[in-house]
């Protein structure tokens, strides 16, 4: 049964959690106990409709205030896919949340009131849905119910969204549904009320949507920590362990140490007790080689060397994190999987704005929830892809010196 990462996004009040706790509602998903909390708030709060948004709004912060204020991530299965959904908050000041939400997903549902149309929110949340590469962005037109479920409303917003999106030069698959989160209408059961609409309804979409494949990605391992063990049953053992980032190794594959460039063959990979011939993506494995080269923690070991893993100077798109504004010259810990390095940030050369990424801007300085090109120099390589190559290999994080608190995300350029 493979697994779908989804993260949700929209602006304000635009019914996330509410189309969530439907989702899970209709489709079975939730506890006894989480429907007894939904009819018990919903009598509190004195609705007419059950009010689902209680499954993800779990602060107290966001219950007082009736939004939601962080990311809630919920867990669950239907009879032929696993799910991940990320809830992330709508508002401009938390964009840097909707990044963490949707940086490991496949999938971005974002959210449009069907009274409102696009908002400044929709085309930030779509530019970062794009920008992350994710493979699908589905389109929920919501609140169908207050538009007396007009055709006309839903075609109107369809067309702005296609002349959004066909503004970017990457594209992922693009859904629009037209939904009510709180009648139900078009979420796992297809609507009564909009017969003129025959598409798929939400879970039909997310059911469809297939894995990413990653059969031909390029072999990118960490080497997390050496393994040396003498005992009687392993006698001078030296293994490298570390998560897969991406592609596969079989036993008898020739690899690379990076910085070193020395190389060596697959002679055994070891799963605790289990030995496989091959591993792929995502998998913690050791792998032992037949010659004992030089490798340590923070080295990565790769199948072809490639020039530009070597580079110390990186361009980059960056999401400013952190209330502290951003100066060139200033010095950070880059970090990507266990690789660090000290980096300075050497130039920004652009802000992009979201709802308008052609029209570039300069800036001498970059704010909270900033998007904007930039040149960093490291210290030392940290081994990085282009960001379009290699999703799992393209990403670092910029950690403050002072504070260690993380600042930025960035993605690698060409």
């Amino acid at each position: 049964m493979d697994l779908l990462r989804i993260n949700t996004a929209g602006s304000v009040d635009d019914g996330k959690s509410t189309l969530i706790g439907r989702f899970l509602n209709d489709s079975h998903a939730l506890t006894i106990e989480q429907e007894e909390l939904i009819v018990r708030k919903t009598k509190e709060k004195g609705l007419d409709d059950l009010d689902f948004s209680v499954i993800t709004d779990g602060l107290i912060a966001e219950r007082e205030q009736g939004i939601t204020i962080d990311v809630a991530h919920i867990y669950f299965s239907s009879t032929t896919r696993k799910f991940i959904i990320a809830d992330s908050p709508g508002h401009v000041e938390y964009t840097r949340n909707m990044v963490t939400g949707a940086s490991n997903s496949e999938v971005s549902i974002i959210l449009v009131d069907a009274r409102k149309g696009l908002q400044e929110q929709t085309h930030r949340h779509y530019f970062i849905s794009n920008l992350l590469r994710l493979k699908a962005v589905v389109f929920c037109i919501n609140k169908m119910d207050l538009v007396n479920y007009s055709e006309d409303v839903f075609l109107k917003i369809a067309t702005d969204i296609n002349k959004m999106t066909g503004d970017f030069e990457y594209k992922p698959e693009i859904f629009i549904l037209p939904v009510s989160s709180l009648k139900g209408d078009n979420i796992v059961n297809s609507s009564l009320n909009m017969p003129w609409y025959s598409g798929a309804t939400l879970s039909g979409v997310l059911h469809g949507i297939k894995p990413r494949n990653t059969e031909n990605n390029i072999f990118r391992m960490d080497v997390q920590q050496v393994m040396h063990v003498q005992n009687k049953e392993f006698k001078d053992y030296r293994s490298y362990s570390g998560r897969i980032i991406s592609g596969a190794i079989a036993v008898g594959d020739i690899v690379t140490a990076l910085p070193s460039g020395l190389t060596s063959r697959v002679a055994e990979i070891r799963k605790f007790t289990a030995t496989p011939a091959q591993v792929v993506e995502g998998e913690s494995v050791q792998l032992r080689l037949e010659n004992d080269i030089d490798i340590s923690r923070g080295m990565m070991l790769v199948k072809e060397q490639n020039e530009n893993l070597l580079q110390k100077n990186i361009r980059s798109t960056l999401v400013w994190m952190d209330e502290k504004q951003a100066l060139p010259g200033g010095k950070y810990l880059l970090q990507a999987g266990c690789r660090t390095a000290l980096c300075k940030l050497e130039a920004i050369h652009a802000l992009i704005p979201p709802e308008n990424p052609k029209e570039l801007k300069d800036a001498a300085s970059l704010h909270l929830n900033d998007i904007a090109t930039v040149a960093l120099k490291t210290a030392s390589p940290v081994f990085l892809d282009a960001f379009e190559d290699n999703r799992n290999n393209g990403a670092f994080i910029l950690i403050d010196l002072q504070t260690n608190n993380t600042v930025a995300v960035g993605f690698a350029k060409a």
